[in-house]
C-alpha cells in the first residue's frame, strides 16, 4: 500500500512538472514572437517591464516610444520624469516644447511599500496628458535599472536639437 502511495506521489509530481516545462515553453516562444514583432517594425527594445505575469516591451523606433500596445510619438512628448514611490528625483523638459520649462507633473501617489521596495515609474508629459509607465518593485536595483533606461532614452531625445 506504501508503496503505491508513494508511485502515485511520483507520478502526481511528474506531471506537475511537466506542465510547468509546458508552460515555460509557452512563455519564452511568446517573448521571443513579441521580441522578433519589434525588430520587424524597426524597433529598437529599450526595457521589458514586469507586467502581472507577462513582460511588456517598452521600445523605440524613428518617430515613437512604444510602451506595451501604446503608441508615444516623440514630437508630442513636453518632458519626463523618474519617480520613486511617486516622487520624482530626475526630470528633463523638451527643447521643441519651450512652454514646459520644467515638467510639473500632479501624479504624486502615496503607496507605502516599505523600505527595501521602493516603486519606480516614469512619468512621460505629452500634450494628449501624462504616461506612467510603471517600471515595478523588484529589490535590487532591477526596477531602478529598468526606469533609468527609460528615462535615459527619452530625455535624450526629447534635449536633443531640432533637425
Amino acid at each position: 500500500m506504501r508503496d503505491l502511495l508513494a508511485g502515485l506521489i511520483a507520478l502526481f509530481l511528474l506531471v506537475v512538472a511537466l506542465s510547468l516545462i509546458g508552460a515555460l515553453q509557452v512563455y519564452r516562444r511568446r517573448r521571443a514572437t513579441a521580441r522578433v514583432e519589434a525588430f520587424a517594425r524597426g524597433a529598437r527594445i529599450v526595457a521589458e517591464l514586469p507586467t502581472g505575469s507577462d513582460l511588456t516591451l517598452f521600445t523605440e523606433d524613428a518617430e515613437a516610444f512604444a510602451y506595451g500596445e501604446r503608441r508615444i510619438e516623440k514630437r508630442r512628448i513636453r518632458g519626463v520624469q523618474l519617480l520613486i514611490n511617486g516622487a520624482p528625483i530626475a526630470a528633463a523638459a523638451s527643447l521643441a516644447h519651450p512652454e514646459a520649462v520644467a515638467p510639473v507633473l500632479t501624479i504624486i501617489d502615496e503607496q507605502f511599500e516599505g523600505l527595501l521596495r521602493d516603486r519606480w515609474d516614469v512619468a512621460i508629459d505629452t500634450l494628449d496628458g501624462v504616461v506612467t509607465v510603471e517600471c515595478g518593485a523588484i529589490r535590487e536595483r532591477v526596477s531602478q535599472e529598468l526606469a533609468r533606461q527609460i528615462f535615459d532614452a527619452i530625455r535624450v531625445e526629447i534635449e536633443r536639437p531640432a533637425r
